[in-house]
């Protein structure tokens, strides 16, 4: 070019792919325009199921919580039936204790001491076995109070009806308004053979505890308690070992006002008490001379209660002993029964002689020499002791005061 210019290199021409080439100068100089190539899309990956939506939960929350609560409802009410099944022993010991009440009698044919429970209008169920032919009977509280007792009557399955004479200011026993159920615990109130009451577990109905497994030879007539401290049976039977329970159907028929009972006969023989040993207590201190006069007197009652003249002479002075025929302790002992004795007054060093002061209850025929028609009595007595060959020995006894029927505080 004249001006000096260069002229620039054209750009080579450029073919479609697809055009036919004829000639080989086209061809030689030809650039060729490649297709693109569509651009490869990446496969899209399945999606994880979705899981329920949360209107698709909530039905199932309500359900399982509803599931729960009834599941803890049925573990509460559960929890609340086993728990309505058991019982307290404190709370029925302070519910029923005061109306159970010791019986101890002299008879001609019967144990004579058994447990009793005490309802209302002074009537007392008991067991049978312990009053058979009875001469005198007393009913005695857990604290010690004294209620002489007669017979209304005997049924054939061993329950005896007593009615009090007088009366006590305690609470008296209730029955139960129906039967336990089979599984709940039962528990007895007794006596044992030394005057001291407890209270016993027992078993259920279903599954009970044999008697003689807990039960003293006293506990015969003791009453079958539930959780709130009602009746719902009673232990009747001639020993613990051969006892049985009867049920609330049949204590019903024993415990109103007209009860299901035949007459009992009345003895006519030297009666006897119980053969348990009676122990004086001491309301003295225990100085070696009260002791002493406590052991004399143990064997003194124990005697007594035993119907053991030649034994009871024992425990006499040389002179008393001398003095006493057996025509004398018929008519003055012949039908006794001495209990719960109490040595209140020690008088004098024991080395030649001392007094003694003792009360005690007595049971007796309403024929027996100073009766006048009552069958229990209170006694307080001041004894002359001597001292004969190195050993005390009663040598005359004399009244404090007056005999108080058992009828009255």
């Amino acid at each position: 070019m004249e001006d000096g210019r260069r002229e620039l290199p054209k750009p080579p021409r450029r073919i479609p792919s697809w055009a036919v080439v004829d000639d080989e100068v086209t061809a030689g100089s030809r650039t060729t325009i490649q297709p693109r190539t569509a651009p490869v899309q990446p496969s899209r990956q399945a999606k994880p199921p979705r899981g329920p939506g949360v209107l698709a939960i909530i039905p199932l929350v309500v359900i399982v919580l509803a599931v729960g609560l009834g599941a803890g409802w049925v573990l509460r009410s559960q929890g609340q039936s086993s728990g309505d099944l058991s019982l307290d022993t404190g709370t029925v010991l302070r519910a029923t204790g005061p109306s159970v009440v010791r019986v101890l009698a002299s008879t001609c044919a019967g144990t004579g001491e058994a447990t009793g429970v005490l309802f209302d209008d002074g009537r007392v169920l008991t067991a049978a076995s312990a009053i058979r032919q009875p001469v005198s009977i007393a009913a005695m509280t857990v604290d010690g109070r004294i209620r002489r007792a007669t017979v209304v009557g005997t049924s054939a399955d061993g329950v005896a009806v007593l009615q009090m004479q007088g009366s006590f200011d305690i609470s008296t026993a209730t029955l139960a308004s129906e039967a336990p159920d089979a599984k709940a615990e039962r528990a007895i109130i007794a006596y044992d053979q030394t005057g001291k009451q407890s209270i016993q577990r027992a078993g259920t109905t279903q599954e009970p505890r044999a008697l003689p497994e807990f039960l003293d030879p006293a506990s015969v007539g003791a009453p079958v308690l539930n959780r709130n401290g009602h009746v719902t049976g009673l232990v009747t039977g001639n020993t613990v070992a051969s006892g049985k329970i009867i049920g609330l159907d049949e204590v019903r028929r024993y415990a109103g006002l007209e009860p299901a009972v035949t007459a009992e006969p009345t003895g006519n023989c030297l009666a006897h008490g119980p053969r348990t040993a009676v122990q004086p207590s001491l309301d003295v201190a225990a100085s070696p001379l009260a002791t002493e006069i406590q052991r004399l007197f143990a064997a003194y009652f124990r005697a007594l209660n035993q119907h053991d003249f030649l034994a009871m002479r024992d425990t006499y002075s040389h002179e008393l002993a001398l003095t006493s025929t057996d025509a004398d302790f018929v008519r003055a002992h012949g039908t006794s029964y001495a209990f719960r004795p109490v040595i209140t007054e020690v008088v004098g060093t024991g080395e030649k002689n001392a007094t003694a002061r003792v009360t005690f209850t007595v049971l007796f025929s309403p024929k027996s020499t100073g009766a006048k028609g009552t069958t229990c009595s209170r006694l307080d007595l001041r004894y002359r002791l001597v001292r004969e060959q190195g050993r005390l020995g009663i040598d005359s006894a004399t009244s404090v005061a007056s005999n108080q029927s058992c009828d009255t505080d």
